[in-house]
């Protein structure tokens, strides 16, 4: 009988064991899984924010490789720009070499230069080498002044302020206190042209700027 007892003792031990070890081990495979998946979680969530960053840095570094490219398009252009119109100085410095071609040219901004001021007494600046050309100028337009606009001009030449010498050539034309001038040098001419023909020089450089909405 006590073996029996004992037997079945043992037998409701090892049953009982059994039990428990069966029980922890569901238990831990149960955190086992959600250890796992929350591990899983937050690996996909840290490669999901890795690929955002990826990304969001493939789109700026774009952007900063677009920008790039555009100023040096822009460069390029004002570059070519700049050339054009340095090589069209450079055409009118050969304007006043030529005597007969850059006197006409003088009279024609020295009377524009009355027609603008309207003006009884002017002072004309003009490069040194040119007083002479300059005075012929203005003895021819003198009298063509007082026949369009029926009034006297009384001109003078300032012979203490020249003009620089190394420009392309033209004058400055100012009233009798000095307070208003009308800049006719070839440069100033030149830059007021280029200004005026801006949007065209553009347009048949580089055609058309899809961008813009209105043309001048």
């Amino acid at each position: 009988i006590i073996k029996h007892m004992m037997a079945f003792i043992e037998q409701e031990a090892n049953e009982k064991v059994e039990e428990i070890e069966a029980k922890a081990e569901e238990e831990f495979n149960i955190e086992k899984g959600r250890l796992v998946q929350t591990h899983r979680l937050k690996i996909m969530e840290y490669y999901e924010k890795k690929e955002k960053q990826i990304e969001q840095h493939k789109k700026i570094q774009m952007s900063n490789l677009m920008n790039q490219a555009r100023l040096k398009v822009l460069k390029a252009r004002d570059d070519m720009i700049a050339d054009l119109l340095k090589e069209a100085r450079q055409r009118l410095a050969e304007i006043a070499k030529d005597p007969a071609r850059y006197s006409t040219l003088l009279e024609g901004l020295v009377l524009q230069g009355f027609y603008r001021l309207l003006e009884p007494k002017v002072t004309i600046r003009c490069r040194q080498q040119d007083v002479e050309i300059v005075q012929a100028a203005v003895t021819k337009n003198i009298p063509i002044y007082k026949d369009a606009v029926k009034s006297n001009i009384e001109v003078r030449i300032d012979m203490e302020r020249f003009l620089p010498s190394d420009i392309c050539g033209g004058v400055e034309v100012y009233n009798d206190n000095g307070k208003i001038k009308v800049s006719n040098t070839l440069e100033s001419r030149l830059e007021l042209l280029a200004q005026q023909m801006m949007p065209e020089i553009r347009m048949n450089l580089f055609g058309a700027n899809p961008n813009r909405k209105f043309m001048d």
